[in-house]
Order: C-alpha cells, then structure tokens, then sequence
C-alpha cells in the first residue's frame, strides 16, 4: 500500500498538480466528471457555427438561425458548462485543498473540506436527477419526441452527445467521496 503524505499550505506542489494520496478512481472519476460535458459541448457549438442539427424550421435551433445572433449563448453555455465540469478537478488537484497564491487576499490558504464537499454533492445529486430525467423523458413530446426535432442519423449523434451526461453526476460523487475521506483523513 502506498503511503500517502498530506498537503500542506507549504507543499510545493504546481497548482494543477494531482495531491499525492488521490485514489487512481478518484482521479479518473475527476476526469471523467469533466469530460462528460465535452460532446454536448461540441454538439452545441457546430450548431452555433451552422451545421445543421437535424431540428426541423420553426425551432430556435434550426440551421436558418445559426451562425447568428443565437451562436454566442450556445458557445457561452457550452463554455459555462465546461468550465463548472472542470470544477471537478479540485477534487482531486493541489488548487481544491489550498487556494492559490495568485487569489486576493486569500492565495495560500487552505479550504475547508466542507465548503468543497457540500457544493460537490450537491451538484452530484442535482445533475444525476437531472439527466436521468431527462433520459426518461427523452422521447415525450416536449422534449425531443416532438415533431420539429431530428430523425435519423441526426437524432442518433444528438443522442450520443448527451449520452454521457449521464456519468457526470456518478462520477463527481466518486470523486466527492474520495475527497472527503481523504480531506478527513489528512485534514
């Protein structure tokens, strides 16, 4: 069994550096939870660069209104999104356990266990109930059974862009209990 050595404030570690101590699961699941969201992502913007989607005229996300005035919130959403996904790497990097030096006022400080684990498993939960709602309303007709929405080979990549976010909240759990075992465990 390796050994596992606590950080401190005084470790010097780089920022993005994985904490000595992370479970190898704790820290694919960190790296899952943050690549789940990359094809919805990717999804969103080539529709925000005028691919089309499938999505028949009548729908905000037919090709006649991309690339326009739409295209900046889907990239921002895919944006926004991605970035609270790599949150998920505080779970298990240097920068989730000790504030960074470059942060005003409070660079170098630790972070209490709690204030990571609470919003953590939260978002955990709430993404999980989420998805799978949405997985098991898929096809109703106010989702994507209505009949503006893609057919074919279409709805087969739309599907398989979203697929994953049914991982995202498993996997965040994973590494939200690895973290506070070992935030527990070391302090």
């Amino acid at each position: 069994m390796a050994t596992t050595t606590p950080v401190t404030a005084a470790t010097p570690l780089p920022a993005l550096a994985t904490v000595p101590g992370v479970s190898r699961t704790a820290r694919w699941a960190a790296r899952g939870a943050a690549l789940t969201l990359v094809p919805t992502g990717l999804w969103r913007t080539a529709i925000a660069f005028g691919v089309p989607s499938g999505f028949k005229e009548g729908d905000l996300l037919h090709v006649s209104n991309y690339p326009g005035p739409y295209s900046f919130y889907m990239i921002g959403l895919s944006v926004f999104a991605e970035l609270v996904g790599l949150l998920a790497l505080g779970l298990v990097q240097r920068w989730g356990e000790v504030l960074p030096h470059w942060v005003p006022w409070l660079g170098g400080r630790r972070i209490p266990p709690l204030a990571a684990v609470i919003p953590a498993a939260t978002g955990a939960v709430l993404v999980t109930l989420i998805s799978v709602s949405g997985a098991f309303h898929w096809n109703a007709p106010d989702n994507m059974g209505g009949e503006l929405t893609p057919t074919g080979l279409a709805r087969w990549v739309m599907t398989a862009s979203y697929a994953p976010l049914l991982l995202w909240g498993p996997l965040l759990a994973v590494a939200t209990v690895a973290y506070w075992r070992r935030r527990r465990i070391h302090g």
